[in-house]
């Protein structure tokens, strides 16, 4: 179909850490999956293209599933951190973003929750609005000092 995920196109001379690459994927994913109101599954199968069973397609997927069956808990929960802004306002891209941040620091365990927001953040630098790395750092910072005085 013409899609390619997890096929960022970077400078040579600079080096990305491989999960970055498989977040980068996931967000590809993630936001074809929101545009075209499609089915998880579907997306899916497009991803396989591109995917060889690497580590990184592994966590792509891992990341890509957590979100997809977290999504209604995780809106509810950055709903909760919005201070005089409603949920449908926020970018497409913010609530992705948002969406795998809330997934990671909640649901996977091998990735601290500081090394998740700042992995969204500088992923929301790259990708999204300029007010949108501090719009995600603001609501994952938040979200994680609610996570970290329940735990």
């Amino acid at each position: 179909m013409g899609y390619t995920f997890g096929k960022i196109i970077m400078e040579e001379n600079i080096t990305i850490h491989p999960r970055r690459k498989a977040r980068e994927a996931t967000m590809q994913a993630l936001y074809a999956l929101e545009i075209n109101n499609g089915f998880p599954q579907d997306v899916l199968e497009l991803c396989d293209d591109s995917f060889n069973n690497s580590e990184n397609d592994i966590y792509t997927r891992e990341l890509f599933n957590c979100v997809v069956e977290k999504q209604s808990w995780a809106d509810d929960l950055i709903s909760q951190c919005l201070e005089n802004w409603e949920y449908g306002r926020v970018a497409i891209l913010d609530k992705i973003l948002l969406r795998m941040g809330v997934s990671e620091i909640y649901h996977i365990d091998d990735v601290p929750p500081k090394v998740s927001i700042s992995e969204m953040v500088e992923i929301a630098k790259v990708y999204s609005t300029e007010e949108s790395s501090s719009f995600v750092n603001g609501i994952l910072d938040t979200i994680y000092k609610n996570y970290s005085e329940k735990n």
